[in-house]
């Protein structure tokens, strides 16, 4: 077996092992579990590592990816559709082994913080376990190489993600969180199956790299959906599967669950709704990108845009630490998004691994100010207010130096700031969206400025959050008098993942990724193979002309060389995004320093505590809709939930009054005809019966009688019958006309 695959599964099994080990010796194992979960996952981070040395930075990288594969169920010829073969395969490229080192490095923090977060947890061991299980999920999601494997997968980390969200599940509110979270994935979920199913329906392969050689060869796809045009069918496949994403990744309309799935241990919001699970959807789509047609990516690029300003405005007026880091992640991953839609998806693995790194610090860190200050209200037995509430906070620094600093520089990172990878990762976002505009035109141009805008609101929601937090005068002095610094098993992966956010990591220049290995190396532009025709029309002066035959473009006259082969939009978008790389840097940075400043003023300068509402009615209204996330949730509740709820009871009403009814009078009906059939077989049956016997038997006696054994009377019995006989013969029978 190959180096390659035997390290990744090595990886892949351990947190499968640990998870087996504690879950079956929870109340041995207790609050020493993670003795058993740390080495595992820690071993697993350090082979990630060295496979991403292998594949990064020797010769491995030149060999391209490695894929090993094996038939693991055979159907056989199904009529109608043809071979269907579900196979077990691997694929480790480069983007496999940086998301590797991305699951298990974030996952190996959170192990350790969680040692101190969830020490006194009554339900330790299970947490450790079910983190166990989700990282292997995780791993096994970057490791597979076809559809099928990835959506088992995808299943086990929304099984796992709904297991930790509902860890305290006593709680109403986890129950709640954790079930929304589940049915809302669950409704993404069917729809990416859908997406998979009509890929192997039109490919026979759930394979990707065959299914990208297939298209890219131009051969010619036998089936199309409901009679739609290849390149439509192609189309409606690539919006299936981002169906699945939008899920996953919190994008409108599917993101109302991540905001309430904030109700599981804090450390879990870090691991899952910050870093990995919520990444998925985004991984999803730039691992098939290249049969993503214009029109597609077009709706990609304008929900993830939505999604990122929709999120980013709500998130400036929540109060709630998590809430607000919550609402931050949809808002980025809705940037990710809107770059892969761009065609930058490059920029949006490249921010997908920055904000991992950056956006974990940031919870983790809330989690360390709501552990002290549970710990104060302890001491203190002042539970009155929220700890969660930031206009509860203040003045933190001094208190919980390591927390504070190591939060700024997470603030500073997504706020894209200069000397931060943030700054790097967001910049190619805009520049790649600002080329997608002029290139395309027309409506597309909104794209870069909701991105900018965008920016402008991060600085402001995130600074607001941390001036609120960590400066300014404390709002209660007696909790505040009683916080201290977390332990060191909770500060030292705050550390490591504030080190983690700087820019020295990607690339030396901290103005320029380009000079880095990160996007000139490790993550190059992914090659699209879809038909020219349904590229995005850049103004470029290409002439790109429509074929005639369905898929009949073949770029390349093998698969290899297909995947190898930019198509000339691509160049084209490179080329430009290159050119306004300065620009866009110059207007993000003024973006960000302006958002910034905007919150110094209002929540620093102006103001010793932020008023909980605008003052302002009309203000207040708005804020009040924000406040609420627009309502999108009461509009579910009524539309969806209440319809659900609505139909049900009819359809209870139904069961009871009508079904029931028919069923229960239909019984009575029965018993009824029960009873007369028993009247008439007890009166008339028996009657007759009886009356038969009793009839026969009065007949004997009668007949016995006559048996006296005197001859006079038998005599007079045969003279008496004769003239009987004569009687009737003569005035009976012959009297018969």
């Amino acid at each position: 077996m190959d180096q390659l695959l035997l390290l990744a599964l090595v990886a892949l099994g351990l947190p499968l092992l640990s998870f087996v080990l504690v879950i079956f010796n929870q109340r041995a194992l207790d609050q020493r579990a993670h003795l058993i979960s740390i080495p595992a996952v820690a071993f697993s981070f350090g082979l990630s590592l060295y496979i991403a040395w292998l594949k990064l930075q020797t010769g491995a990288a030149a060999l391209g990816p490695y894929e090993w594969s094996i038939d693991w169920i055979r159907f056989g010829i199904i009529p109608g559709f043809g071979p269907l073969t579900i196979p077990a395969s691997v694929l480790i490229d480069n983007i496999t082994a940086i998301m590797m080192v991305v699951v298990t490095g974030i996952s190996v923090l959170v192990h350790v913080f969680s040692i101190g977060y969830m020490r006194s947890d009554e339900r330790y061991a299970r947490y450790y376990a079910f983190l166990g299980i989700f990282t292997f999920a995780m791993l096994g999601l970057v490791l597979s190489s076809n559809l099928f494997m990835l959506y088992g997968a995808w299943e086990l980390v929304g099984f796992s993600s709904w297991a930790l969200i509902a860890h305290w599940y006593e709680r109403p509110a986890p129950q709640y969180a954790a079930n929304k979270a589940f049915i809302t994935n669950r409704i993404g979920d069917a729809v990416l199956f859908t997406g998979i199913l009509l890929l192997d329906g039109e490919f026979h392969t759930f394979n990707l790299r065959e299914i990208f050689g297939l298209v890219g060869q131009g051969l010619p796809i036998t089936f199309s959906l409901l009679g739609f045009s290849p390149e439509t069918t192609l189309t409606i496949a690539g919006l299936l599967l981002f169906g699945g994403a939008i899920a996953k990744s919190a994008q409108f309309p599917l993101h109302v669950w991540l905001p309430d799935a904030m109700e599981g241990p804090t450390p879990i919001s870090a691991l899952i709704h910050a870093a990995t699970m919520v990444a998925a959807g985004v991984y999803l789509m730039a691992r098939i990108f290249p049969i993503l047609t214009a029109d597609a990516m077009l709706v990609v690029a304008c929900t993830g845009a939505f999604t990122s300003v929709l999120a980013a405005t709500i998130a400036l007026t929540q109060t709630d630490i998590k809430r607000v880091l919550a609402y931050s992640t949809v808002s980025q991953l809705g940037l990710m998004m809107m770059a892969i839609g761009a065609g930058a998806v490059s920029a949006g693995i490249f921010h997908l691994v920055t904000h991992a790194a950056f956006k974990a610090c940031l919870f983790l860190g809330a989690g360390s100010v709501i552990h002290a200050v549970h710990r104060a209200q302890h001491e203190t037995n002042d539970h009155e207010w929220d700890a969660q509430d930031i206009r509860t906070l203040g003045g933190l620094r001094k208190k919980m130096p390591l927390t504070a600093y190591s939060f700024v520089v997470a603030t500073l990172a997504v706020t894209g700031l200069p000397f931060l990878a943030g700054m790097m990762s967001k910049d190619e976002i805009l520049s790649g969206t600002l080329a997608y505009g002029e290139l395309q035109g027309g409506i597309a141009m909104a794209l870069p400025v909701i991105g900018f805008i965008v920016t402008i609101l991060t600085a402001a929601y995130m600074w607001r959050l941390t001036f609120l937090t960590f400066f300014g005068p404390p709002a209660r002095r007696t909790l505040y008098d009683r916080i201290r610094e977390s332990p060191l098993v909770m500060t030292a992966p705050l550390l490591l993942l504030a080190a983690a956010s700087l820019w020295i990591w990607y690339s030396i220049n901290p103005f320029n990724p380009e000079t880095g290995r990160f996007l000139t190396k490790w993550v190059k532009t992914t090659v699209q193979v879809i038909p020219p025709q349904t590229a995005p029309p850049f103004r470029t002066g290409l002439n790109v002309t429509p074929h005639s035959e369905p898929f009949g473009f073949a770029i390349a006259p093998s698969a290899t060389s297909v995947l190898e082969s930019p198509m000339p939009h691509q160049l084209a978008l490179s080329e430009k995004s290159r050119s306004l790389t300065p620009l866009s840097m110059w207007l993000a940075l003024g973006s960000a320093v302006t958002g910034l400043l905007l919150a110094l003023w209002l929540y620093l300068l102006r103001s010793k505590r932020t008023p909980s509402k605008p003052r302002s009615r009309t203000l207040g209204i708005l804020h009040e809709i924000v406040f609420r996330g627009y309502y999108i949730d009461s509009v579910y509740n009524f539309a969806v939930v209440g319809t659900v709820l609505l139909s049900s009871r009819i359809v209870a009403w139904a069961d009871e009054a009508v079904i029931d009814g028919v069923v229960n009078a239909t019984a009575r009906m029965t018993v009824i005809l029960s009873r007369i059939l028993g009247y008439f077989d007890r009166f008339v049956v028996d009657g007759i019966v009886t009356f038969a016997g009793a009839a026969m038997q009065f007949l004997g006696l009668m007949i016995r009688s006559l048996q006296s054994g005197r001859i006079q009377t038998y005599l007079a019995w045969v003279v008496a019958s004769v003239i009987a006989i004569f009687i009737v013969i003569r005035y009976v029978v012959l009297a018969l006309p």
